[in-house]
């Protein structure tokens, strides 16, 4: 893209007086930067990601307060983390991670467990076990 045809949409940038470093050729062909307020396709596709983060979050806080799952699964999202993830973060096999997941398996962890969680997701104890107060 040419230097001169860098886009300049409205964009999530722009609310917050930023601009986003992007590569573009000068007028001799050669590779520069330029600066962009933002590219409307660009803003689609992020408020479209940020939308479905939203909803999954929504969707585990729901499951926990339904009792399906554990509140580790609605940290786990708000975190934008997952399996794997977070079983590297709390140093677990992602099988254990998984199990904690069962609401009857959570109620029975140990607060060193407990701890490991709460300091992953840096929030405290109390707050891992009662959402409500998230």
């Amino acid at each position: 893209m040419e230097k001169e045809k860098v886009p300049q949409d409205k964009g999530n940038l722009t609310q917050s007086n930023l601009k986003e470093l992007v590569y573009a050729t000068d007028e001799n062909g050669n590779y520069t930067t330029a600066l962009s307020t933002g590219w409307e396709p660009k803003t689609i596709a992020l408020s479209n990601s940020i939308d479905e983060i939203n909803e999954r979050i929504a969707d585990a806080k729901q499951q926990v307060e339904n009792g399906e799952v554990s509140p580790i699964c609605y940290y786990m999202e708000i975190n934008k983390m997952d399996l794997t993830i977070l079983a590297s973060y709390v140093g677990m096999w992602k099988w254990r991670v998984k199990r904690h997941f069962k609401p009857a398996i959570f109620a029975k962890l140990s607060p060193a467990i407990l701890q490991k969680y709460a300091d992953t997701f840096d929030i405290s104890v109390a707050e891992l076990k009662n959402i409500k107060t998230a």
